[in-house]
């Protein structure tokens, strides 16, 4: 085959993104799911899209090549001394185009998350085509099975969320599943202590955290932006950290998500970084791609160039 096609949403992707990395062929995304996030990551929006897609790459073009993230049950550490690689430095700043669109926002998040960072249904089995020991901030063997993500793996209320959202029926989901499913668990969630540390950095504390979401992509939930910084082929997992609120400052922060404008509440941290592990004081379902992948303990890393994508 030239070209693998999917028709469907991001856990339809999520669920052949092992087989799709080991054929090494381009992948073009058809959006008929709930979501859709990952393909409009891919400023695929309709059918129409991905069609001209198609005929850009029937006609020569070449395919983009993206960043896949990866789940390692159980967060084992990394190789080396401190948990990464020594390439791996914790939550590098974010690109200048960036740090300055979240200053306008009132504060630095890049720098806030440095500094917190020191003081405080169905999984896929990876079977990847490269040796990940040797890609920074991969994690060593022997391991648990791995699971690769394309957009955004959640850690707390957000994986809640979509738990109850994935009961609902699809006619439901497809028409906003996610946001139906968010309010109730406003009310009921519990901030739960969690700690997230990058470059094998043990010293971070746990904090009372609503969620914790590591992107490869800006948006989620058909069409929450929580990681509006992120970017497929950068080489980095965006990581944004929402920290205990009371239930009514939860509500006012939910709509704010959808334009990427949380990052200005002083409870949320975000940054990024190529290595980073997540704990909690009793186990929490993590999510992927709105599919449930495990539990925490656990790790995540990025795969530079790990799947190649027709764009129209």
């Amino acid at each position: 085959a030239d070209v693998a096609v999917i028709f469907g949403g991001d856990g339809t992707v999520h669920r052949h993104l092992s087989e799709l990395v080991q054929l090494e062929i381009p992948v073009l995304v058809v959006p008929c799911g709930s979501g859709n996030d990952f393909a409009r990551a891919l400023k695929i929006r309709s059918v129409k899209d991905a069609a001209r897609a198609w005929s850009k790459f029937a006609a020569g073009g070449k395919a983009q090549v993206i960043d896949l993230g990866v789940i390692t049950p159980k967060g084992l550490k990394a190789s080396g001394q401190n948990g990464c690689s020594d390439e791996t430095v914790p939550f590098p700043p974010m690109p200048s185009h960036a740090v300055r669109r979240t200053q306008s926002m009132g504060n630095n998040k890049a720098d806030l998350f440095l500094d917190a960072g020191r003081r405080s249904k169905e999984s896929v089995a990876v079977l990847p085509r490269e040796d990940l020991s040797t890609v920074p901030g991969a994690y060593s063997t022997p391991q648990p099975s791995r699971h690769y993500f394309c957009c955004i793996a959640g850690v707390g209320i957000d994986a809640e969320i979509a738990r109850r959202a994935n009961a609902l029926p699809k006619w439901i989901r497809a028409r906003g599943g996610y946001a139906l499913s968010a309010p109730g668990q406003f009310l009921r969630f519990v901030p739960f202590p969690m700690r997230v540390s990058s470059n094998g950095d043990d010293s971070a504390p746990f904090h009372p955290t609503i969620l914790v979401a590591v992107a490869n992509a800006p948006a989620y939930g058909g069409g929450m932006k929580i990681a509006p910084h992120a970017d497929l082929d950068d080489g980095k997992l965006d990581v944004c950290i929402v920290r205990g609120m009371n239930p009514f400052k939860l509500f006012c922060l939910f709509p704010t998500v959808y334009f990427g404008r949380h990052l200005g509440f002083e409870e949320v941290e975000y940054g990024q970084t190529e290595c980073l592990r997540i704990e909690t004081e009793l186990p929490l379902d993590v999510y992927a791609d709105g599919e449930y992948v495990c539990k925490t303990p656990v790790g995540f890393n990025v795969v530079r160039g790990a799947l190649n994508v027709l764009t129209p």
